[in-house]
């Protein structure tokens, strides 16, 4: 098994999370600024055995695109099907995950300071939003 990465893409900054390798729990890697992304995948595939990469979008409450999503989710997406064709990509709703993201750091003790780095949330998000994709995995 490889490992699967998540992504909670930004214009600015992008939140990376991965899985273990046996795919049970996501955890937080990092953030980068987001022209750095594909440089970044690059790096990481070649040094890991990855399987998949979850990328988060954001859905609009009545279930339609949002303007992120078909701005520059969707041209992700086909960029990063385009540059790694063996891997499977897949997309996960990540509508709300910053908020939890925030409510988490709060209950975890973070100082408010560390609350307010947006690439703690961006980290954060992105965990929150791999580890919803694999419970939604094990559930079918």
């Amino acid at each position: 098994m490889g490992r699967i990465i998540g992504i909670d893409y930004g214009h600015k900054r992008t939140g990376i999370a991965v899985t273990d390798p046996m795919q049970i729990i996501a955890s937080g890697l990092e953030t980068i600024a987001s022209n750095e992304l594909e440089k970044w995948l690059d790096c990481y595939i070649s040094a890991e055995q990855v399987e998949r990469i979850v990328v988060g979008c954001p859905i609009m409450l009545d279930g339609s695109q949002s303007d992120t999503m078909t701005y520059y989710i969707n041209p992700l997406i086909n960029k990063l099907k385009q540059k790694f064709p063996d891997l499977v990509i897949d997309v996960y709703d990540e509508r709300f995950t910053s908020k939890m993201a925030v409510r988490a750091m709060i209950d975890g003790g973070m100082k408010k300071k560390d609350r307010r780095n947006k690439a703690n949330i961006d980290k954060i998000s992105a965990t929150i939003m791999l580890q919803g994709y694999l419970e939604k995995q094990t559930q079918q």
